[in-house]
């Protein structure tokens, strides 16, 4: 029997919905990069919360990149939809969509809905263990037609500042109290890179969010996510709590070193970069700063400009 993609025409579009959530936008490249590989006819939209719209912006492989409008996204005229995010809002704009095939996984709510259910992950990719956000995704496309192989790191595109020196960024920030690294060591780090290395440390932070611990150093807060891009496309290392800007220096293929907490490190460790994650068993407070500097040696880093 034909899979979906030898059953849609030359040209056909295909919408794949990803509302929100910094990470799992970032971990969607990959999955976007295979199809268009192995079709490069497709045109693909991604459907997206005008906040996260920028991680899709510059990328090659979207021809599109639509807000959650029902109309909109039915204007589109996509053949093929694939919801990747699940929930009632990108359920109704699934059918909304009017799309030939509508593809979700079989595990989300409403599931009789869709008229192609895509098993778990494991069961595609024939393994049994947890699978990484990256390989979950990838694996609907897979499901769909595109023919297994190595699920590629995600893709991010930027312009690199001019002029900058070396610096690393440094993300102390983090949705819970057990995932957030203490601030007294982020700056024993931070003092660390520039005493030891070289290295000027940028500390960032959403809106919102204070940093005046760290105002001894440059600080970045509530930039936007373009501006964010921008400033990780141009840095030699990214040290920081399990987030979405960790994501984010991953897609740039940067040096990485991921303090993790209460998060699953198989699900969300950074993908296909050099990459040290640090744990503990008592929690994410015990890490010491000892373990951030000899992960950080171990990695390569660029020559300080």
């Amino acid at each position: 029997m034909d899979t979906v993609l030898e059953r849609l025409a030359p040209g056909s579009r295909v919408a794949v919905v990803r509302l929100r959530s910094l990470g799992d936008c970032v971990l969607t490249t990959p999955a976007l990069a295979l199809l268009k590989k192995a079709r490069p006819d497709l045109q693909i939209a991604v459907v997206v919360q005008q906040a996260f719209a920028p991680i899709f912006a510059g990328n090659p492989d979207v021809a599109a990149i639509l807000p959650p409008s029902a109309a909109e996204l039915a204007a589109w005229r996509p053949v093929l939809t694939v919801n990747l995010h699940g929930g009632a809002t990108s359920l109704r704009l699934t059918l909304a969509s009017r799309s030939r095939f509508r593809a979700g996984f079989r595990h989300f709510r409403f599931r009789l809905l869709y008229n192609i259910r895509i098993p778990r992950a494991q069961e595609i990719l024939k393994i049994n263990r947890r699978v990484h956000t990256a390989e979950h995704l990838a694996s609907a496309m897979f499901y769909l037609g595109v023919p297994p192989s190595e699920i590629p790191r995600a893709r991010l595109y930027a312009s690199k500042p001019a002029g900058e020196s070396t610096y690393a960024v440094l993300h102390p920030k983090a949705s819970a109290e057990d995932k957030t690294w203490p601030a007294a060591k982020f700056l024993q780090t931070a003092e660390h890179l520039q005493k030891h290395l070289g290295i000027e440390p940028v500390f960032i932070a959403g809106p919102g969010e204070s940093l005046e611990e760290f105002g001894r150093h440059r600080t970045v807060v509530g930039a936007s996510l373009e501006n964010t891009k921008a400033l990780l496309a141009g840095a030699s290392l990214f040290i920081g709590n399990d987030s979405g800007p960790a994501h984010m220096a991953a897609a740039f293929g940067l040096p990485t070193v991921v303090l993790f907490g209460s998060s699953d490190v198989e699900i969300w460790r950074p993908w296909r970069t050099e990459s040290a994650v640090l744990t503990h068993a008592s929690g994410i407070h015990s890490i010491d700063c000892s373990e951030v500097f000899q992960a950080v040696e171990k990695l390569a880093l660029p020559q300080p400009k």
